[in-house]
Order: structure tokens, then C-alpha cells, then sequence
């Protein structure tokens, strides 16, 4: 069984027992979150698909950690101008454990 869930104005595709990286979440590491926006639920028997969303399909997920992914480098630079810029960013991320899919009506 998977689930099409969507967080942070992304979607993910999650079966049980992914480990998936998502937008930062205001949540400690070690409690659960639940996903109330299911896109879409597929099972060996055929999928259910909302519009947009599934009534009663919930996700839930394990927080494992928060962090910080690797530093990206961005460069500006304007030829003839005499005009350049640098700066760093590093994009914050939840770890999350897929535990459950419970699928809607």
C-alpha cells in the first residue's frame, strides 16, 4: 500500500517504511506527525484518488531528526559591470519515518 501525500507544497510518494526528507516541520525528534493531506491512495486492489483530498486517509510519520542540508554556493557575477556577489545557503529539512497509511472511505 502507498500513499500520495503533500507537505511543505510538495508531494511525495510514501510507502511504509520510508525514510523521506520534507520541508522543516515545528516538531521535536522523537514524536509522531500525521499527514491529513492525502492525495491520493493505491492498494493491490486499484487506487482511491481525492479531489484534491481524501476524506479520513491519514499518514503518520516518525520524526527522526531536524538539520540542515549541505551548503549551496550562489555566485552573481555581471561581466564589464565591475559587479559580483557570493552568499551560502543551507536548506533546513524534518527526517521523517513513514509508520502507517490509513486509507479514507
Amino acid at each position: 500500500m502507498y500513499a500520495v501525500i503533500e507537505t511543505g507544497g510538495k508531494q511525495y510518494r510514501v510507502e511504509k517504511g520510508d525514510v523521506v526528507f520534507i520541508e522543516k516541520l515545528d516538531v521535536e525528534a522523537g514524536q509522531e506527525v500525521s499527514f491529513d493531506d492525502v492525495l491520493m491512495v493505491g492498494s493491490d486492489n486499484g487506487i482511491v484518488a481525492g479531489t484534491p483530498y481524501i476524506d479520513g486517509a491519514k499518514v503518520t510519520a516518525k520524526v527522526e531528526k531536524n538539520g540542515k542540508a549541505k551548503k549551496i554556493n550562489v555566485f552573481t557575477y555581471r561581466s564589464k559591470k565591475c559587479s559580483k556577489r557570493a552568499l551560502g545557503h543551507r536548506q533546513p529539512y524534518t527526517k521523517v519515518t513513514i509508520e502507517g497509511i490509513k486509507a479514507g472511505k
